[in-house]
């Protein structure tokens, strides 16, 4: 486990899977939308991909299941995905989100988030009180390569107008994760989505996020 040696200037958080608790429903969402081209998708499929643009996901999924995927199906089958997900979707936010978030601002440090859920998803899935508390909010939309390229956190990056050596990332997969570390920045993975085992390449893997403050230096 590597330590972070100095104070961060800012914490970037991922959404899904680390302030809301979504992917059970974003899972729901990709396996209902599917079943109809007879493409079945499993859990693990959906976690390990999360972070990435909805259109490249679900390219690979139409690939896998021999389906050419033209304009029409793949904007017919998102479609359908969007209004499943709408459908089902119950707001809960983890434990220790607002506390952590309160400390952050507190001691000073800026907070961004990046997702791959469009803006609009954003602005549906985030309360108003956690949504003001952000300085920069850069969603898959916003930018032309998703994660796990760095693009996203380098966006933010330049949003924040600070290097990405002082920026905290806070991710959940393995996509995240990748983009972070090849952005430059510090990564803390939380298995809120997937064991452990699967977040290696994260510098510090925590259970929850009430353990987070611990890692980040006065």
């Amino acid at each position: 486990m590597k330590q972070l040696k100095n104070k961060p200037q800012a914490v970037i958080f991922d959404m899904d899977g680390v302030i809301v608790d979504s992917m059970p429903y974003h899972f729901l969402a990709w396996y209902e939308a599917l079943r109809p081209f007879g493409v079945r998708v499993g859990c693990f499929e959906v976690y390990a991909q999360e972070g990435e643009r909805w259109e490249k996901t679900l390219r690979g999924l139409l690939k896998r299941g021999h389906i050419r995927p033209t304009r029409r199906i793949l904007d017919k089958i998102f479609a359908l995905r969007q209004r499943i997900f709408r459908r089902n979707f119950k707001r809960y936010i983890f434990r220790g989100v607002d506390e952590l978030l309160g400390q952050l601002k507190q001691r000073g440090i800026m907070l961004g988030l990046v997702t791959g859920s469009p803006l609009v998803e954003v602005e549906r899935i985030l309360p108003g009180r956690i949504k003001k508390v952000f300085n920069v909010i850069i969603a898959g939309n916003q930018v032309k390569k998703g994660k796990p390229h760095p693009e996203p956190y380098l966006a933010a990056a330049r949003a924040l107008k600070l290097n990405p050596k002082a920026c905290l990332v806070i991710e959940n997969a393995p996509f995240g994760i990748t983009s972070a570390k090849k952005a430059g920045m510090f990564c803390i993975a939380v298995s809120t989505s997937l064991p452990e085992a699967y977040l290696g390449s994260a510098d510090i893997v925590v259970s929850a996020l009430e353990e987070i403050p611990k890692f980040i230096p006065a």
